[in-house]
Formats: C-alpha cells, sequence, structure tokens
C-alpha cells in the first residue's frame, strides 16, 4: 500500500462519518438549505420580484415562486449575461456552464462561488465513499483518467464560459494533478476523435487505474486503445484498472461490452452531476440506487410525472415523497435557480437513507399513441432480451413510427450491436413483452391492434458515433438520446441501416 493509498483510508474514515451525520438527518438538512437559501437570495432581482421577503416556509415558497423551465429563466439569465449584479443570486457568478441541451438547444448555468464546492465536494464524496465502504484505495496511488470537455474558458466581460467538465476541471485538488491524465495540453484539444488519440498515445504505456467518463465516450476510447496497443483487452494494458466512475447515462446495457471490452469484472461507482448541480452518487457496492445530497446548496422539489405539465402540479419536499413514484426533480440552488425544472424524472427506493434511481427524461420518451413509454421501461426490456437471447449492444434509439408502408404503426428500435444475440426474432419478441409487462398503455395498444410488436433496425457499425458526428455533438459531456417522441434523430439514424 502506498502513502497516498494509506491516508486516502483515513481522510475517506473522517469525512465520509462526518457526512452520514447529516445523511441520518435528510430533512432537517433540507430545511437548513432551504432557509439559507431564501435569506441569501432576499436582495436579488430575483427575491424581489417574488416577494421573498414574505417567505416563511415551503408553502408559502411555493405560492410565491412558480415552477420554470430554461426558457422562462431568460429573461434573469440575459441580465446576467449582460453583466447586472444581483440577479439571481448575490453579486456575479463565477462561471456560465454553456450546456449542449439535451431537451432543448444551448443553455447557460449560473455556477456562484458558492455552488461550485457542491459540483467539487459531491465528486469527492463519491471517492471517498466508495474507498471507505469498501476498503480499496489503491487506485489513489496510479493514474487517473477523466474524458472531459476542455478545460479552457471563454470569457464574456466578467464572467469565465466553459463545459460543466471543463469547468470543474481547474478545481481539480493539487494532491491528484501529478496522478492525473491527459495532459492539459491534449485536454484542450476542442475535435474529439483527434482528442481520443492523442489520449490513447498518452496513457497506453502508463499505470492507469481509475477511469472515468461518459460510457459511450470511454467505450470508443477502450476501442482505439486495444487498436492501437495491438492487444486483446483492457486489462492486458492496465492490469491494475481497478475502478470506472461514470454518470449522465443508465450503465446496464453498456455493461456486457465493457466487461468484453476490459476482460474482467471492474468495480463501478455512479454519479449523478448536472450542470445545474450535484445531485447524487452511490454510496455502497451493494445497495440499489443514489444517495441524495441533501446539505450542499440544493433544496430539493418533486412533481409526480402524472401531473408534470398539468396548470397546477403537486409540488412535494422531500419530506412528502413515496417510494417508487416517478417524480420531475425540481431544483432550488445557491446559484441561483428557483422552482427549476431540470428535464429529469427519478423514482426514491430508499428513504433510509434517501436513495433515487434516474427513471428517465421528461422530454425523451415515446408515446405518439398515449402509452408514454419511458427510458426505465425500454432498458429494463432490453436487458430482459439479452438475459434470454444473448448478445450486446453497443448503443440504441427508439422512436414512434406512425405512418409506415404497410401495415399497423410500430415502435422503430435502432440497435447497433456489438455481439448479435441468437436470434433476432425472438430477441424483438422477448424485449416487447417484457415493455408490455411493465407498461400496461403499451400493452392495452398492442392487444387492441392500434399497434404491431416493435420492429428493430440493424445499423452498421459506429453508426451512432457518426450520426452524433454528423450533429456536431461528439464526445464530451454529449448523450446519445435512446428515446424520442419524434422522427428527428431516427431520420439520421436511417441512413447506417444495414
Amino acid at each position: 500500500m502506498g502513502i497516498k493509498s494509506y491516508i486516502a483510508k483515513h481522510y475517506a474514515a473522517f469525512l465520509v462519518n462526518k457526512s452520514k451525520k447529516t445523511v441520518l438527518h435528510p430533512i432537517d438538512a433540507q430545511l437548513r438549505v432551504f432557509n439559507d437559501l431564501i435569506s441569501r437570495a432576499l436582495d436579488t432581482k430575483f427575491g424581489k420580484d417574488h416577494q421573498f421577503s414574505l417567505i416563511s416556509d415551503y408553502e408559502s415558497f411555493k405560492k410565491n415562486v412558480p415552477l420554470r423551465e430554461y426558457e422562462d429563466f431568460k429573461i434573469y439569465i440575459d441580465a446576467m449575461m449582460n453583466e447586472e449584479e444581483n440577479v439571481l443570486w448575490p453579486g456575479f457568478p463565477i462561471y456560465i456552464c454553456k450546456t449542449s441541451g439535451t431537451t432543448s438547444g444551448a443553455k447557460f448555468i449560473p455556477i456562484s462561488k458558492e455552488s461550485i464546492s457542491n459540483h467539487i465536494n459531491s465528486a469527492k464524496l463519491a471517492l471517498l465513499y466508495y474507498i471507505h465502504s469498501t476498503g480499496k484505495s489503491d487506485f489513489v496511488d496510479g493514474k487517473m483518467i477523466f474524458l472531459q470537455g476542455s478545460p479552457l474558458l471563454d470569457i464574456k466581460g466578467k464572467i469565465k464560459l466553459g463545459r460543466l467538465s471543463g469547468i470543474v476541471a481547474n478545481h481539480v485538488p493539487k494532491y491528484l494533478q501529478k496522478n492525473r491524465l491527459p495532459s492539459m495540453k491534449t485536454n484542450c484539444i476542442e475535435d474529439w476523435e483527434t482528442k481520443v488519440d492523442e489520449i490513447v498515445k498518452e496513457t497506453k504505456a502508463e499505470d492507469l487505474r481509475l477511469i472515468s467518463g461518459i460510457p459511450s465516450w470511454v467505450q470508443m476510447y477502450f476501442e482505439r486503445l486495444i487498436k492501437s496497443a495491438d492487444q486483446p483487452n483492457i486489462k492486458s494494458i492496465f492490469p491494475n484498472f481497478s475502478l470506472f466512475v461514470y454518470g449522465g447515462v443508465n450503465f446496464e446495457p453498456y455493461r456486457p461490452v465493457f466487461q468484453k471490452l476490459i476482460g474482467k469484472s471492474i468495480p463501478s461507482v455512479e454519479t449523478y452531476p448536472a450542470s445545474e448541480g450535484f445531485i447524487a452518487f452511490q454510496d455502497e457496492q451493494n445497495s440499489e440506487g443514489l444517495l441524495l445530497v441533501v446539505n450542499d446548496g440544493i433544496f430539493f422539489e418533486f412533481i409526480p410525472t402524472s401531473e408534470y405539465g398539468s396548470e397546477n402540479p403537486t409540488r412535494l419536499s422531500l419530506a412528502q415523497v413515496k417510494l417508487g413514484v416517478n417524480y420531475a426533480i425540481v431544483l432550488n440552488t445557491n446559484a441561483g435557480l428557483w422552482g427549476y425544472v431540470i428535464g429529469d424524472t427519478v423514482k426514491f427506493v430508499s428513504k433510509q437513507p434517501y436513495r433515487i434511481v434516474v427513471s428517465g427524461r421528461i422530454k425523451h420518451f415515446t408515446s405518439a399513441f398515449g402509452e408514454h413509454v419511458i427510458g426505465e421501461e425500454v432498458e429494463k426490456a432490453l436487458k430482459v432480451g439479452m438475459q434470454k437471447q444473448g448478445g450486446s449492444i453497443k448503443e440504441f434509439h427508439v422512436a414512434p413510427q406512425i405512418k409506415p408502408f404497410d401495415g399497423l404503426p410500430y415502435h422503430e428500435w435502432f440497435i447497433e450491436f456489438e455481439e448479435q444475440p441468437k436470434d433476432i426474432i425472438q430477441f424483438a419478441n422477448e424485449i416487447d413483452h417484457a415493455l408490455q409487462d411493465q407498461n400496461v398503455y403499451y400493452k392495452d395498444l398492442i392487444t387492441g391492434k392500434v399497434l404491431r410488436p416493435l420492429v428493430i433496425n440493424e445499423l452498421n457499425k459506429e453508426a451512432f458515433m457518426n450520426a452524433m458526428k454528423s450533429k456536431g455533438k461528439l464526445g464530451g459531456q454529449n448523450k446519445i438520446p435512446r428515446l424520442a417522441n419524434d422522427r428527428q434523430f431516427a431520420q439520421e439514424l436511417e441512413k447506417y441501416k444495414k
């Protein structure tokens, strides 16, 4: 055991035990966060517009502060971008985070000097919880790689602009800098394919032990690394590789592919970072769900997804949620976001402590016929298909086919296989039956002959990579949309059908 590994274990024990004191009293923690947010934002433009001086509790807050999506914040965001002070939060934001927008166009999200700690501390705690719960800390003695956007930031007036991963890269603790890859020069390359090729050159001779990134782009890195090193798998290149950290998408569909690429099973830590705040992370290897970050500048609200979009949806605090219900998550943050609907849906799997699973996106679903099939259902059905028929997938997308050339409408699945299932027709049947078992509305449409069972289109190799490249969304924090209620992405994928 190296000196860093030894110190990391003791550091983890100290900070995790301190964190767990809050975890045991999450409702009290949320109340403290709520009161702090309201008191500090009293004299901001938003606070005055919404009479924060009259807010005494959560009920009065809901009366004064309506729910908002990004577009509804634009008047305040524009004021900040024009260097107006005290708009959403006291003073100026220290950063504006530019996102690609999976539910809309580009968005500009403020990060304050208070909120940056949420991003940094939560990421750190995710690793420390892993060390404390498993006793494994050897990865800190080797190299670590974070596949992320460029850390170069633009300047607009008094504010620095950049991608979240690039902003956070500027706050990596000094004690990790020597272990961290790639180099600053390589990390600043904007073209993703060029960047990955340079990362391969820099890393293939290193003692890499921790790898972090969105699974689809880590997979691309692995494939190029194996080809460049002329090795059968990743364990042959990095024998001490021992931890994979990921976020942004469900890893389960990728797991068989990763195990084959790596050549062994690797422990993983799931995180839930968003540009608006670091929301949750995996605190235990053998417990379902991610631990909600209840004490670091975010006051959470939840809307039952069945009511989302209605004129007056129910808004719930953490104390009011139920297990097993899908909620749209709402944030109020110390960067100045208020009643902000980020677009994700979550489901609570535990209240002791509060743990969630990310079940989908509000605007990422397939419901051309009222079935409202969501990401969680699709991913579970796909897992059933692979368990029964074998095979593994590289990526997939589901879209409605409303006007087929003949026959009834159907859900069209575009799949890029890593390994073919034993029987593709039976594979489709298994997925369809598993989807019907989960979604009664979809089942009624099938049995009522409104829809026919799903159809799978096999795609050529690198179809999704090429499709994302054509949209200018290759690599970094860009996520492949797995469900849609239109055929915009499907039309691009049709070019790559076998």
